[in-house]
C-alpha cells in the first residue's frame, strides 16, 4: 500500500476518534456521570481541592482498549 494512503487513514481514524472523546465530554456530563464515578478521588479542605478521576480514568482506558482492537483487528 502507498504509505501516503497509509498515514492518511491513520489521521482520519485519528481524528475521528478525538472527535468522538471530545462529544463524548461535551455531551457526556449530561448523559453520563464522567468526574463523578465511584473510585474518583476528591478532597476538598477549606483553602484547597484535590481530584484525581481514577475511576474515570479506568473506565475511558477500558474503552478506548476495546475500540482500538476492533479496529486493529480487521486489519
Amino acid at each position: 500500500m502507498d504509505p501516503s494512503r497509509e498515514i492518511g487513514r491513520w489521521l482520519l481514524i485519528a481524528g475521528g476518534t478525538f472527535i468522538i472523546i471530545g462529544a463524548v465530554f461535551f455531551f457526556g456530563s449530561k448523559i453520563l456521570p464522567i468526574g463523578r464515578l465511584p473510585g474518583d478521588i476528591r478532597i476538598e479542605g477549606k483553602n484547597y481541592g484535590f481530584f484525581f478521576p481514577l475511576g474515570t480514568s479506568i473506565l475511558l482506558s477500558i474503552i478506548l482498549t476495546i475500540i482500538l482492537n476492533l479496529i486493529l483487528s480487521r486489519r
